[in-house]
């Protein structure tokens, strides 16, 4: 049984926010909403388990936006935001979690601060929110919202935001007990069951995106707290006896073999230095020693998918790479776009940012000699600052 467990709610339709999309699909900084809210949580060491809730119509949707996440099969919403989480909490019934955080998919930029604060409070408490004091003066209007009835008193006002924390079965009773009332958060759900609900302190940072103004904001959030790094790699591998030669995913027809402990793959070689060396995280024989006979004849990809998923582990995201094979033979041309699409593949992003090129040395030194082929790359990782 997890200790904690969280629910992402993502069912909504975004009418406020209109375009082609659900707002929890929109593209922030190169990567779905909902991703960052998904990965956020995905990444805090003490929830066990993620169950998101979605709309049945945007499983295609989901499935693009959480590749390499690991969550729970996504259950459906309903036609409410209260409905859609008791769904989440009916799913998560059978694991019976000892605490359970309740979070919007539209608000991506939460912290792991945060999260920790609110899981934290739950050692004492059956329900724990964050939230935000508020400084600007409040004024209640006429129904036309055109003229001010009165000015309201701010003291003891906050607004709430999420995740929301709560003991699981005292939340799910509520849920249960309540579901005929209309309610805009869970904690009031906890409130009408007679819990007391704690507070722990909110950022602004987690915002809640219900507008494209919002959405503009969460960009500029996410460019001013990223920056990026680049790492660069270099492999060298000799040729054997054999009929082919594996180059950057691609396996070509060739008179020799390239000789090595691993399939020799001397492009994805290099380019898994290069982002082990955006992340500051040594080389490849510092993860995949040739002294292990577990890797011997190992096709390379899993070396270069293995360095790509430390970077995601960190928040990062690749932004490209750039592949440079060094050789007299054979032609690479004709197998670059099918190389470009392997890179693509096994590092999970767009081809449009992988780059295979290829050049000889004019005869000259070990490549001009035809005694091996070398290569050399270069990638750029964006790491968000938490």
């Amino acid at each position: 049984m997890p200790t904690v467990a969280a629910i992402v709610v993502a069912a909504g339709r975004g009418a406020r926010f209109g375009g082609a999309l659900p707002k929890q699909y929109e593209q922030l900084a190169g990567r779905p909403v909902l991703r960052w809210s998904l990965h956020a949580l995905a990444r805090h060491p003490r929830i066990a388990a993620i169950q998101p809730v979605i709309h049945e119509q945007d499983r295609a949707l989901f499935d693009a936006a959480s590749v390499g996440i690991e969550t729970l099969p996504p259950v459906f919403g309903g036609e409410t935001r209260q409905s859609s989480v008791r769904h989440g909490l009916e799913a998560l019934a059978a694991l019976r979690p000892a605490k359970i955080l309740i979070h919007d998919g539209a608000r991506p930029l939460i912290d792991q601060a945060t999260i920790s604060a609110v899981i934290d409070g739950l050692d004492g408490h059956a329900a724990v929110i964050p939230g935000l004091t508020i400084v600007d003066t409040l004024k209640r209007s006429h129904d036309d919202g055109r003229t001010i009835v009165e000015t309201v008193t701010r003291a003891g006002l906050w607004r709430a935001q999420t995740p929301q924390g709560f003991d699981f079965d005292a939340i799910l009773a509520a849920h249960v007990a309540h579901a005929a009332r209309d309610m805009t958060d869970d904690a009031s759900f906890a409130e009408a069951s007679g819990m007391t609900v704690a507070l722990v302190p909110g950022r602004e940072e987690n915002m809640k995106i219900t507008s494209r103004e919002d959405l503009a904001r969460a960009e500029r959030m996410v460019a001013a707290a990223s920056e990026t790094r680049i790492g660069t790699g270099f492999d060298v591998h000799r040729f054997g006896a054999g009929d082919r030669v594996v180059l950057c995913g691609v396996e070509i027809a060739h008179a020799h073999s390239l000789i090595g402990h691993s399939d020799a793959d001397v492009g994805l070689h290099a380019l898994t230095d290069a982002i082990l060396g955006a992340i500051g995280e040594g080389d490849i024989g510092d993860h995949f020693p040739p002294s292990d006979q577990r890797w011997r004849g190992a096709d390379s990809a899993q070396f270069l998918a293995h360095a790509a998923s430390l970077v995601r582990a960190r928040g990062g995201d690749i932004v490209n790479v750039d592949v440079t094979l060094l050789c007299e033979a054979p032609r690479i041309q004709p197998h670059r776009q099918a190389m470009r699409r392997r890179l693509a593949e096994i590092l999970r992003i767009d081809a449009a940012r992988c780059s295979v090129k290829a050049t000889t040395t004019e005869e000259l030194g070990f490549v001009g000699r035809r005694e091996g082929i070398a290569a050399q790359a270069v990638a750029a990782v964006r790491h968000r600052v938490d």
